[in-house]
């Protein structure tokens, strides 16, 4: 499968640059094998997904190969790297990072990282309000409000030995990505809809037996029953089924959610990029001076409210070490 994805989300070429139909073809089939395979039984399925597939290659390719150049981490260079500087506290957390990573070790051991190594890192960017001192002139103002910032969670993700084959494993994590957003979906509707079905049959059990003779009445209060409620009810149900559609077009519902995700995969999917000066005690500032640097971030976001700190890395190889 990673070959097949090799081939789809390749460099584009300087001439042609299309996508043979064979490879677009397995593309919509990841995506129905990735949020519902029945969608199989819907007619000319593949003619309705592939613009929607093309579109999200496209977004996912502009997505991976647009991200800021990489960035080494290096114990060495911490002092005089402000993005590393600004990731980690101190050089001694990114040396134990660069030690205990769990991807980066796995791939030390099985000898790949002799000539080095690429990776995605995400972090998670926290943002805390306090007080503190101030210089203002020759003032120093106590009780300032500040907002500090820190990033934690470090991880790397999809280490390779390759740039390319790095950048490779990212377009189609990101691709599963959207398919994992359109089953979410899915999900929601089937699990809606199921509610929806039962609380109908139940309604539908109580009405039947309100109807029949002698059952008119409750025995314990003798009150009798709201049947016309009970019917205003199953008709709001049956309103609402409609509305996430019929029992017979629910797969072409399924699908049309697939094809709305990978349609507009820009919308659920993307990368910000954020302009942060902070100190060196991670103090946020507005302008940048000698105490304050000035980094760019990329922030991963979705349409499920995550929101991380990304960046392409690389590390160092073990060639030439004792």
């Amino acid at each position: 499968m990673l070959r097949f994805f090799q081939s789809i989300f390749r460099r584009p070429r300087k001439e042609g640059g299309g996508i043979p139909d064979s490879l677009v073809v397995k593309a919509i089939e990841r995506a129905v094998d990735g949020t519902d395979p029945w969608i199989r039984a819907v007619s000319g399925y593949r003619k309705k997904l592939r613009p929607a597939v093309l579109h999200a290659i496209g977004h996912v390719v502009a997505l991976v190969d647009g991200t800021a150049p990489t960035l080494a981490l290096d114990v060495a260079a911490y002092d005089s790297d402000p993005s590393l500087r600004t990731y980690f506290i101190s050089s001694s957390e990114l040396r134990k990072f660069l030690e205990q990573e769990p991807n980066l070790a796995e791939l030390r051991e099985s000898k790949g990282m002799r000539y080095g190594a690429t990776a995605l890192l995400l972090m998670e960017k926290r943002e805390r309000v306090g007080l503190g001192a101030e210089i203002s002139g020759d003032v120093i103002l106590k009780d300032v409000p500040q907002v500090s910032v820190s990033f934690e969670a470090h991880r790397l993700m999809d280490v390779s030995g390759k740039d390319e084959e790095t950048r490779y494993q990212l377009k189609r994590r990101a691709y599963d990505h959207l398919l994992r957003i359109a089953l979410g979906r899915i999900a929601e509707i089937k699990t809606r809809r199921g509610a929806l079905e039962k609380h109908r049959t139940l309604l539908n059990s109580k009405l039947s037996l309100l109807q029949r003779e002698g059952w008119g009445f409750d025995r314990s209060t003798g009150e009798k029953p709201n049947v016309a409620e009970v019917e205003k009810t199953l008709a709001e149900i049956e309103a609402r089924l409609l509305e996430i559609g019929k029992d017979d077009k629910m797969l072409e519902v399924y699908l049309s959610v697939v094809a709305d995700v990978l349609g507009h995969a820009e919308e659920h999917l993307w990368v910000d990029r954020e302009t942060l000066v902070v100190d060196r005690m991670g103090i946020k500032r507005k302008e940048v001076s000698v105490d304050a640097r000035e980094v760019q971030l990329d922030v991963l976001g979705d349409a499920e409210g995550r929101r991380l700190v990304v960046a392409l890395v690389t590390i160092a190889g073990t060639a030439g070490s004792a």
